[in-house]
């Protein structure tokens, strides 16, 4: 009777260490698969009268990290964190539509009225210039797609803000009159050139 529990035993124990061996060369001599499936579901045109005049260029780092707390006291080994940066390009001019100018022939000047400068549209980001500097994952604390959407929404603001500290309005501006100034010149070679802001020169 103990020999044949015994045998049992040990066929047993034999059977498990044969699976064990199964699943940790399956594991072994696996890979990582990854598909993606992109679809259009809504499309639409309208016109764009918006002329840019300055880019600013922007690589920003950013750090997603988040952690199980109890009680206010972080849990161990639940902590996720990743660094990674883009470079994201931010563009400033203005409404072209809403240019408006008239002439002078006694001053042999042009007026040209100006909308105000502005950051046009949503900053690009640029997904070949992605970067991961730190990648630790936590099964207990997961990064949701939603977590990185925004993110990605806090970069772009960061980029701009710091576009516009470092003068991108007022470079955009300066290029817009050049660009106009050279485009009047070019007919009326003999007048002065004269913008005005009504409105305020930028629109931040």
């Amino acid at each position: 009777m103990k020999k044949t529990f015994g045998k049992k035993l040990t066929a047993g124990l034999l059977l498990l260490a044969a699976i064990a061996a199964v699943i940790l060369a399956f594991w072994a001599g696996s890979s990582n698969s990854l598909s993606t499936e992109a679809k259009t579901t809504k499309i639409g045109f309208e016109d764009i009268g918006e002329l840019a005049t300055q880019e600013a260029y922007c690589t920003e780092v950013n750090v997603m990290e988040g952690s199980r707390e109890i009680f206010g006291i972080t849990i161990p080994f639940t902590q996720s964190k990743y660094i990674y940066s883009y470079d994201i390009i931010v563009k400033a001019g203005l409404d072209f539509s809403r240019i408006k100018w008239d002439s002078d022939d006694e001053s042999k000047t042009i007026t040209v009225t100006m909308p105000p400068v502005k950051v046009l549209g949503v900053p690009s980001i640029y997904t070949d210039t992605f970067k991961v500097y730190h990648e630790e994952e936590s099964v207990f604390k997961k990064i949701s797609l939603s977590d990185i959407n925004i993110s990605i929404g806090d970069m772009q603001q960061t980029a701009t803000d710091d576009a516009v500290n470092n003068g991108l309005l007022e470079k955009a501006k300066d290029n817009a009159e050049k660009l106009l100034k050279a485009l009047f010149v070019s007919r009326y070679d003999e007048y002065n050139v004269k913008f005005i802001y009504p409105d305020g020169e930028y629109e931040l």
